[in-house]
């Protein structure tokens, strides 16, 4: 197979963020796109051997959600602070840099540096379209090139498409029990860990439980198990950041519940968490929730679901047949 390179220019950004250039965000929009992309080089059987990204928020996080659709693990991700503000040259020694066994290297960054650089490499004229932009947010182009990344002489490669993400279908194939189903978000996010965070306190099991982002009920510490992330790993992951807490999580999953969410039905492992540690409020990534520490009754009072009742009910049993 000869070299790819794979361009890419990050998803739109926040505008109305109130932050430098640097730190500027992705919108919504951004983020789906970049997810579309990501899972359409799956489908595409195009899975770069080799990604470099721009530092740059929206490049970074461009870079994270196209990653994770592809099925790859953010390690698989180097940035490289040339690819901000980087002009023709810059660029040219950015790609330089990549390994020499990488046959397929995805450079994630900014215009107009992204734009040179394919007019530079192309052999003949380009066609924009009918809106003159030859590469929008999110919008990937493949090159056919030469057999080294450091010689880039003008005119030594092929732009062999463009494509832009709104062509690209806006659901995501879920292979269900049902069998084929469209969603709203790629695959990973419909499987999802928990943690029930504890402590033994006078001899007494106490649970924290969080309100969720929008204060308007009580749950558990519970996300996407990350790619990989074990589920449990994925588990103390989100008790640290939306709890503020550390702790030995166990590796034997004490039950599971389902939610319905983006359209479709999550599988939420749950797994136990004795804490050890906790973090001050000012220090909290997620403190604008509320966190309270409850006796068994309480904690399962406040809880909707009953199949979590029910483990810490398990919990308790479990904890108590220790000590004798």
């Amino acid at each position: 197979m000869s070299r790819q390179l794979l361009v890419l220019r990050h998803g739109k950004s926040d505008w109305d963020m109130d932050t430098n250039d640097l730190g500027r965000p992705l919108k919504k929009r951004g983020k789906r796109d970049a997810q579309r992309m990501g899972f359409w080089l799956q489908q595409q059987e195009l899975i770069p051997d080799f990604i470099i990204s721009s530092p740059a928020e929206r490049a970074n996080k461009t870079a994270v959600k196209l990653a994770k659709a592809m099925g790859l693990t953010t390690k698989h991700i180097h940035y490289d602070a040339r690819i901000y503000e980087a002009g023709l040259t810059d660029l040219k020694s950015v790609l330089a840099d990549c390994p020499e066994s990488a046959e397929r290297v995805l450079l994630i960054g900014h215009n107009p540096g992204l734009e040179h650089l394919i007019e530079h490499l192309h052999k003949g004229a380009l066609q924009k379209s009918e809106d003159g932009k030859l590469l929008p947010t999110a919008t990937l182009a493949i090159l056919n090139m030469p057999d080294h990344w450091s010689i880039l002489n003008a005119g030594c490669a092929t732009v062999e498409s463009i494509t832009r993400p709104a062509t690209l279908p806006k659901k995501f194939i879920f292979n269900g029990l049902a069998g084929l189903e469209q969603r709203k978000r790629p695959t990973y996010y419909y499987s999802q860990s928990a943690a029930i965070p504890y402590r033994i306190e006078k001899g007494e099991l106490q649970i924290l439980v969080i309100s969720s982002s929008g204060n308007n009920h009580w749950g558990i510490p519970k996300g996407i198990i990350e790619p990989g992330y074990t589920a449990p790993a994925s588990a103390a992951l989100e008790a640290w950041e939306e709890a503020g807490v550390r702790g030995i999580i166990s590796e034997h999953m004490i039950g599971h519940y389902q939610h319905k969410k983006w359209g479709g039905t999550c599988t939420v492992q749950v797994y136990p968490m004795a804490v050890t540690e906790w973090v001050d409020d000012h220090e909290w990534e997620e403190s604008h929730r509320t966190r309270q520490w409850l006796p068994l009754k309480k904690a399962s009072s406040v809880i909707k679901q009953k199949t979590l009742q029910a483990m810490f009910e398990s919990l308790a049993v479990n904890l108590s047949s220790k000590k004798t």
